[in-house]
């Protein structure tokens, strides 16, 4: 099959959603050759954040001079941007040659009972190109929980990380935040070394702890006194960290808490300083408080759940956006909507919510403005997102924010449109 023909079939996988555990992805790489085994990885877990560690790693390692493979989902505006040599998503061709040898597995395996989903199948396809690619080392990101994720197939990796955990995904992985850290946990495997991100909720850090005492693991954590901030803004942080500089393109307090998760495992790697700066400088994430324009100010945010309302909100505050924030608003129905809507809406002047186009378990435009509307003084529905921009951007005064938030999906469908009119 071509490659519109393997993305046909892989997005056809997509109506047996989530299913955790492991058996399947077991049997997709055995078809492979288990690819999985000819590769070292750095395992990234947690609630937010996977996807600015999970980069800023890859830089890191980039810089060094490893050939990098990097796995990170979902994706922003092309398919194949979770699956990353180089720096580079994998070409159309070679990815769709691995789906076609995956097919007749999948469909063997469905005839058992064990109809695969779609991200086993592409966790497995993803394995395959990076051994093909001779990739020195893999930066995974897991795709839900830890224990029973797909990717969660790997024997002990060279590192785990632990980043951010919050309540999400409760229904799958547990009501609480030390039952969702206990799943994260699960990537935590014999005898291998364990970062966690610093600034962690209720007993998380215990079950994380708990978990690295259970399987031998050397446990570590930034301490967040040994942190010093020059600058913190939506363009950018620069920080002293034990006393030696760094710099991100990525703004907000919550990317410093990110960075310094990122320079702990680089250190148990044995990265140069040099490499570790340079690609934390390097390192850039689309939607994640990404500035597409400075005047005006156009700001594109995937964050959906409670942490990632409240990280966007501290960074709206610090930058004096506070009532000054014209907001197009799309959520998924199975997220936490009211609590991201506690901390975002109350900043904005206006919201105009939209569905997110072709995604089933989107929430629909309607609710989301009924939702909206206790939080905020004004907030109208619109059927189509691309349109949505237009009408809050002519809503925005001058010195005002136009911003984009409340799902990846979303940010996926607007960004091209928000390229293509805004500039600087």
């Amino acid at each position: 099959m071509n490659y519109p023909q393997a993305l046909q079939f892989i997005h056809s996988l997509d109506r047996f959603g989530i299913r955790p555990g492991l058996q399947r992805i077991q049997a997709l790489c055995h078809a492979l050759g288990d690819p999985q085994e000819r590769l070292s990885f750095i395992h990234v877990g947690g609630t937010n954040g996977k996807g600015s560690v999970s980069t800023m790693l890859s830089e890191m390692l980039r810089a060094e001079g490893k050939r990098v493979g990097l796995f990170t989902s979902p994706y922003v505006t092309h398919f194949l941007e979770r699956i990353q040599v180089g720096g580079k998503p994998v070409e159309e061709a070679a990815f769709a040659e691995t789906v076609t040898r995956l097919e007749p597995v999948v469909h063997h395996l469905a005839e058992q009972g064990m109809q695969p989903t779609e991200f086993e199948v592409i966790t497995a396809a993803a394995f395959d190109l990076f051994a093909a690619a001779s990739c020195d080392v893999v930066v995974l990101e897991v795709g839900l929980g830890g224990r029973l994720d797909s990717t969660n197939v790997i024997d002990t990796p060279l590192v785990s990380v632990i980043t951010s955990v919050s309540l999400d995904h409760m229904a799958i992985l547990g009501d609480t935040v030390e039952q969702i850290a206990a799943e994260k946990a699960g990537i935590i495997k014999p005898n291998g070394r364990t970062v966690c991100y610093p600034d962690q909720p209720g007993g998380v850090m215990n079950v994380i702890r708990s978990a690295c005492i259970d399987k031998q693991n050397s446990f570590t954590s930034p301490e967040l006194a040994a942190v010093k901030t020059i600058k913190n803004d939506l363009f950018g942080t620069r920080f002293f960290y034990e006393g030696t500089e760094y710099e991100t393109a990525m703004g907000g307090a919550h990317q410093i808490k990110n960075a310094v998760t990122a320079i702990e495992a680089a250190r148990l790697l044995g990265l140069s300083l040099s490499s570790v700066q340079s690609g934390l400088k390097r390192a850039k994430l689309a939607a994640r408080q990404e500035v597409i324009c400075r005047k005006p100010l156009v700001l594109l945010d995937g964050g959906h759940n409670e942490d990632g309302g409240r990280v966007l909100a501290e960074s709206l505050k610090q930058a004096g956006l506070t009532g000054k924030t014209v907001a197009v608003l799309g959520m998924m129905a199975d997220k936490s909507i009211d609590d991201y809507l506690k901390n975002v809406a109350p900043l904005c002047k206006k919201i105009v919510a939209v569905p997110v186009a072709d995604n089933l378990r989107a929430q629909t435009a309607e609710k989301l403005r009924a939702m909206a509307e206790p939080y905020c003084p004004a907030v109208t529905a619109c059927a189509d997102a691309c349109k949505a921009v237009d009408l809050a951007n002519a809503e925005r005064n001058d010195g005002e924010c136009l911003l984009v938030c409340g799902s990846l999906y979303l940010a996926g469908e607007v960004r091209a449109h928000l390229i293509k009119n805004f500039s600087g």
